[in-house]
């Protein structure tokens, strides 16, 4: 077959997931509580279906035969996570022994298996105990972290050489800061934006470790959800609404990243509304040293904004929607399963941003997938059609494809996810697997996208 869109040689095919969402196991092995274990405990009404991450999709027990389909459908690379509760209990203090054997099993199969480990820090898990001392908001969780990322890139990174430190760090300051949908449930800016800080501040510090541990052919990143801000006119006030949009969701974290410094007019308008993170001697220094070496792109929808049509309410909490409000476009493609806006041309727009903007630094699609309800309902012959998957998969391809031809340094793609797998408050509501997961028996079942993308992956291109 000849391609009509082939990739560069050597591009990333493949996958990714997180620790709290696949491996279950959460009270074998020596692990510690995340907040996670803990809020459902407490909560367990807050979760879909009253489903928590205790089992999940059992990845802990049954690695050895996921990672052999994932060698079956064409992955060449991976993205998992470490827990950080697994490996350090209490998050800080002793290292768990048989979570080390773990984690040596799975990079090991992955290897074995010709699947390069793409390794993530931190997905969402703060441990119990961390967050009982305040999180991110406490500097002395900060250089928690970064001795547990040292112990990482000590015991594992004689074999794995890409490294990220944080996926979606803004997803923690959102959920447990401003809105409600994670742990610990504070709606405070203030605090959220001192948890932002530090969580880059905790990133800096992880590169300054890696970088002294001198890891073999190495790389340290971070993976940002990089949501483009559309605005609804080309009206100056939508102009701006779109500005500060970008500022708050996507900036806030790609420029201390990548440039390694934060922008002005952001930190103008938190100094306006008396908002400002309190910093450290030498912060700054540290951030310029430590920007990233290249970059994971989570992108699942845009957002379109307008200009605010009330003011926001002045005895209400300062809130980054305050210069803003939420544009529903006529006439936009849907997700008529999950609710979400489906726009391709996003990819596209993020990766020539990332090389105007930002060095064109190397990045690739680290998350980009569709959740479904109720995949049940389309399967023939035993298994489940999703063209719907491999529609969104395709057109999300031809426009990266396309940002690659105009000189943009991506360098691969992977799918959210390998396998159903639970997500958080949701749980396993909306599926985004290559493969079904039966939460009674546990069983893995390939969906048509997983024949599809192996032959996208064989061929390098369709």
């Amino acid at each position: 077959m000849t391609n009509t869109y082939s990739f560069p040689n050597g591009f990333w095919w493949g996958s990714a997931t997180s620790a709290t969402q696949i491996e279950g196991a959460a009270g074998e092995g020596g692990k510690g509580k995340n907040i996670w274990d803990y809020w459902y405990e407490t909560e367990s009404n807050r979760f879909f279906d009253h489903v928590g991450p205790e089992t999940t999709s059992d990845f802990y027990h049954r690695y050895k035969e996921d990672i052999r389909r994932m060698k079956e459908i064409g992955h060449n690379t991976f993205r998992l996570s470490i827990s950080w509760a697994r490996l350090i209990p209490g998050g800080s203090g002793e290292i768990n022994q048989e979570a080390v054997t773990f984690y040596n099993h799975v990079i090991d199969e992955l290897l074995e298996n010709d699947i390069e480990p793409f390794v993530n820090l931190f997905h969402f898990d703060m441990p119990l105990e961390l967050q009982e001392k305040g999180g991110w908001e406490n500097r002395e969780v900060v250089e928690a972290y970064a001795n547990y990322a040292g112990e990482c890139f000590r015991l594992f990174g004689d074999r794995v050489t890409k490294w990220f430190t944080f996926n979606e760090p803004i997803v923690p300051v959102e959920g447990g800061y401003l809105y409600d949908f994670h742990y610990p449930n504070v709606v405070d800016a203030k605090r959220a934006f001192q948890v932002a800080y530090n969580t880059m501040v905790a990133h800096a510090k992880a590169v300054d470790v890696f970088r002294k541990h001198e890891v073999q052919d190495g790389q340290i990143g971070i993976i940002l959800n990089l949501t483009p801000s559309y605005p609804r006119s080309n009206n100056p006030a939508d102009l701006r609404a779109s500005r500060i949009a970008d500022l708050f969701f996507n900036r806030s974290f790609l420029d201390p990243a990548v440039l390694g410094e934060y922008p002005q007019e952001l930190m103008d308008i938190l100094h306006e509304h008396g908002h400002l993170p309190q910093t450290e001697p030498g912060d700054s220094e540290l951030l310029r040293a430590n920007t990233s070496d290249m970059l994971g792109v989570n992108y699942y929808q845009p957002r379109r904004v307008k200009a605010k049509e009330n003011l926001p309410n002045p005895y209400g909490p300062f809130m980054p929607d305050w210069f803003f409000d939420i544009y529903e476009m006529p006439g936009r493609k849907m997700n008529p399963y999950r609710g979400w806006e489906i726009y391709e041309k996003g990819i596209y727009d993020i990766m020539i941003n990332l090389k105007e903007n930002y060095g064109n630094i190397p990045s690739f699609i680290s998350e980009n997938g569709m959740g479904v309800q109720d995949e049940e309902r389309f399967i023939e012959n035993g298994e489940i059609q999703d063209d719907y998957r491999i529609d969104f998969i395709r057109e999300h391809l031809k426009w990266l494809h396309q940002a690659i031809e105009e000189g943009c340094n991506a360098k691969g793609y992977h799918l959210w996810s390998f396998m159903d797998n639970w997500s958080w408050m949701n749980a396993y509501k909306n599926r985004y697997g290559f493969f079904s997961v039966d939460l009674e028996t546990k069983e893995r079942t390939a969906k048509k996208s997983a024949y599809w993308f192996k032959s996208v992956s064989e061929n390098n291109g369709f």
